[in-house]
């Protein structure tokens, strides 16, 4: 008997056959002895010769490291994406494990390259960088030699690839299973299908799902917090080792941004916590409430559309507003639905939220949502939709250029978004539709700019609380979580004791600590973006293309260049969370 699909998602799963016919497939077994083989070669062929190497051989060299990681990258995306879908599967943990088994021995293998390369004399790799042969892959050597103050002997990274199966990502994918098996309540439903129920128009159901939410978290709270605990220590370890900074310099060293810049942003977004306080005093109002709750945070208003949307008229939303902005982008975007590049119904055992997978450039980006019908899932799918299409562009720029660093990669999803609220928005009439449909982008702009950054200062006190106080108690946890969220909502939200467990089912803390600050950043850029598409038109769209097209190639504070942006100018900033305040003004009124 089938299951009802009112949606019409049930269709709409991935077709990992683009990558593999199956895990069994023997071009799976076939690419793994290849990559370790060549890897291998490579590290006997040119280990302890990069100072001598002409730059046709540097090319070579650099050229078969990057079919080795695209070989490797094509055996992880269909081992992460079969997992996410069946985290119950041991079959699937199996594999997903033997995958990152076999990517560290070929990294005990290809780590010389780095090391090396680090340690060359500066002018024989400005040298090597400024040939006319290896200009492809100019900014990849430059940039790589950033981590050079970070890097360990050649003996000492080799053991921690060795163990790095058993490391952290060992405890992200424990803490995946634990969630992915979590029912919550009586009806025994997934995460997606409760934290949804938090939107509802009654508040007996919010009550209810957040009540539900809780208990969940709590009956497993002692194997989330010894996973936090030992993802915080792990990464502790770690950065004294390299002799980080601070506990954000490696993620701010990846995204190719200095301290200084990110902290401006940090500070910028903290000092206008005026802007959400206010608008959850104006919800309070709209709703009628005497006091606004955590879990009524998400309560539409009464006027907000709130008819149930089947996959097919997402499909249209998204592309139409596509379509306006670009057609090119629509184009794009078409091919995810038409050729099975997306997953999306809500199945048991499914992870939760929502991702673009990049996969690897000879083949094509994935897309994962977990769609129940709503308007927020509509912005999702644009939201992925948009990292998709920025993943097919900078495809040409090869594996080792592709990979954008994870500000700019949300400037294109944040875009995305923004392109469909502006056409949705246009096909209203009524001024408290109107009303209601800004004060939802409103928070879902609160989400990416306001929320990321609290949950910013959360990881910083926990990464801080762990390296001076040793192991966090659940308690403590909850302390620092309250109180970087009651420093952003002030006294316009009650926060229930029930809120304070609410930390422990985000899995961006565990799988790239640090990483959240980058959806505010990319927010408050496509802000400033959209307003010069506002005045430019058309002429803007050709250079915003090349922008997604451009991918790693350039450092984030090159790619801007082009638009007049200066990453490190507080009055950045300060203007796009004006724009956000200028919204707000126009619902306030």
């Amino acid at each position: 008997m089938s299951r009802p699909d009112p949606l019409g998602t049930q269709p709409v799963t991935w077709k990992l056959t683009d990558l593999y016919v199956s895990a069994t497939d023997p071009a799976v077994q076939k690419d793994i002895d290849r990559c370790q083989t060549e890897a291998a070669r490579l590290h006997r062929e040119h280990g302890g010769q990069l100072a001598s190497l002409t730059p046709a051989a540097m090319l070579a060299l650099v050229q078969g490291l990057e079919e080795v990681a695209t070989i490797l990258g094509r055996l992880a995306t269909l081992a992460f994406l079969r997992f996410t879908t069946q985290t119950g599967n041991a079959e699937a943990a199996a594999f997903l494990q033997r995958i990152r088994e076999v990517a560290s021995r070929v990294g005990t293998e290809t780590v010389f390259f780095e090391l090396e390369w680090n340690s060359l004399d500066a002018a024989i790799a400005d040298r090597l960088c400024q040939a006319a042969e290896l200009a492809p892959f100019r900014h990849y050597l430059e940039s790589m030699r950033r981590y050079a103050p970070h890097l360990l002997s050649k003996s000492e990274e080799t053991l921690l690839l060795e163990i790095a199966p058993v490391g952290r990502g060992s405890w992200t994918n424990l803490f995946d299973k634990v969630m992915g098996h979590l029912s919550f309540g009586q009806n025994r439903r997934t995460e997606e299908e409760v934290l949804a129920d938090l939107y509802a128009p009654d508040r007996a159901v919010r009550s209810q799902a957040a009540t539900d939410l809780t208990k969940g978290l709590q009956d497993n709270l002692h194997i989330l917090c010894h996973v936090f605990n030992t993802v915080l220590a792990d990464k502790m370890i770690e950065d004294r080792l390299r002799h980080y900074g601070s506990w954000l310099s490696a993620m701010n060293l990846n995204n190719e941004l200095a301290d200084s810049t990110v902290a401006v942003l940090v500070g910028e977004v903290t000092a206008r916590y005026d802007i959400p306080a206010r608008y959850y005093r104006l919800k309070r109002r709209l709703l009628g409430l005497d006091e606004l709750l955590d879990y009524d945070r998400y309560a539409p208003l009464p006027e907000l559309p709130d008819s149930t949307i089947p996959w097919s008229a997402c499909r249209d939303m998204v592309l139409t507003a596509f379509n306006r902005f670009s057609p090119r982008m629509a184009e794009i975007a078409q091919l995810f639905f038409d050729k099975e590049w997306i997953h999306a119904p809500i199945m048991e055992g499914k992870r939760g939220g929502a991702f673009a997978h990049p996969c690897v450039p000879q083949v094509h980006p994935y897309i994962m949502v977990n769609y129940t019908g709503n308007l927020r899932d509509v912005a999702t799918v644009a939201h992925e939709l948009g990292h998709g299409v920025h993943q097919y562009l900078a495809a040409d720029q090869g594996y080792f250029n592709s990979q954008t660093t994870l500000v700019l990669a949300e400037t294109a999803s944040v875009f995305a978004e923004l392109l469909v609220f502006t056409d949705q928005l246009d096909r209203l009439t009524d001024a408290k539709a109107r009303q209601a449909f800004v004060c939802q982008k409103l928070e879902s702009i609160f989400a990416t700019v306001f929320r990321q950054v609290a949950m910013n200062r959360f990881e910083d006190s926990i990464h801080t609380a762990r390296k001076e106080h040793g192991e966090l108690a659940p308690e403590d946890f909850a302390r620092l979580w309250r109180a970087s969220q009651q420093a952003m909502f002030g006294d316009s939200v009650t926060l229930t004791a029930d809120y304070d467990i609410w930390w422990s089912y985000i899995p961006h803390f565990l799988n790239s600590p640090g990483y959240v600050y980058s959806y505010a950043f990319g927010e408050l850029l496509v802000l400033a973006l959209y307003r010069r598409y506002q005045q430019e038109g058309e002429s803007f769209v050709p250079r915003y293309l090349e922008l997604l097209a451009a991918g790693g190639s350039k450092s984030p504070y090159d790619l801007v260049q082009p638009f007049g942006v200066d990453l490190n100018d507080p009055a950045f900033w300060q203007g796009g969370l004006e724009l956000i305040d200028t919204m707000l003004r126009s619902v306030e009124d």
